[in-house]
């Protein structure tokens, strides 16, 4: 009796080691959800990135009763960190800088690949995933928040803050077979 008591024991202790060990290799950090007064900022995140540009991702909603706007984003990750749209002209993808984003009362945005996104210009390293990087957003309204973004192959995927993928186009900032042809100008 007693050795069939050890076996179910060791098979059962055996099972909580195998599925440690399969939560141990997965990432520590994932994204996560601040609050700024009534805007909500959920679970940013960054794709890896190896050249000197790459772009951070979001959704904002603002909980409040009244409009509130983005004013800036602020980082040391890169040279500049820009607020920008992307839209296509045709077969041609043109991203602009925006100065402010205003968020109405009780709605969502998505700054999120094929569409808002922050540019990162000019990294100062790449951007490995598994790793992570503080923003530090400014509402003219809600005040400062500073946030955590993570760096992560795919999106978050859990609840409201799930982040489609700018209406069926994924858009890869990386460009791994691209060269480098800053040489110090100025992105518009």
């Amino acid at each position: 009796m007693r050795p069939m008591i050890y076996t179910r024991f060791a098979k059962v202790l055996a099972g909580f080691v195998l599925a440690g060990a399969c939560f141990a290799g997965m990432p520590k950090a994932m994204a996560q959800d601040y609050m700024a007064g009534q805007m909500e900022i959920a679970q940013p995140w960054a794709r890896p990135s190896t050249v000197r540009t790459g772009a951070a991702y979001f959704r904002l909603t603002n909980k409040g009763d009244s409009a509130d706007a983005l004013i800036s984003v602020a980082g040391d990750v890169a040279d500049k960190v820009e607020l920008h749209t992307m839209t296509m002209d045709g077969n041609i993808m043109r991203m602009r800088k925006v100065e402010s984003l205003i968020l109405p009362a009780g709605k969502s945005i998505a700054i999120e690949p094929g569409s808002l996104h922050i540019m990162l210009i000019g990294l100062r390293k790449p951007l490995v995933e598994g790793e992570s990087f503080p923003l530090h957003l400014t509402f003219k309204k809600a005040g400062v928040v500073d946030i955590t973004v993570h760096v992560q192959a795919k999106p978050p995927a859990s609840g409201d803050a799930a982040m489609p993928q700018g209406g069926g186009m994924d858009m890869d900032h990386s460009m791994p077979n691209m060269p480098d042809m800053s040489g110090g100008m100025s992105h518009p």
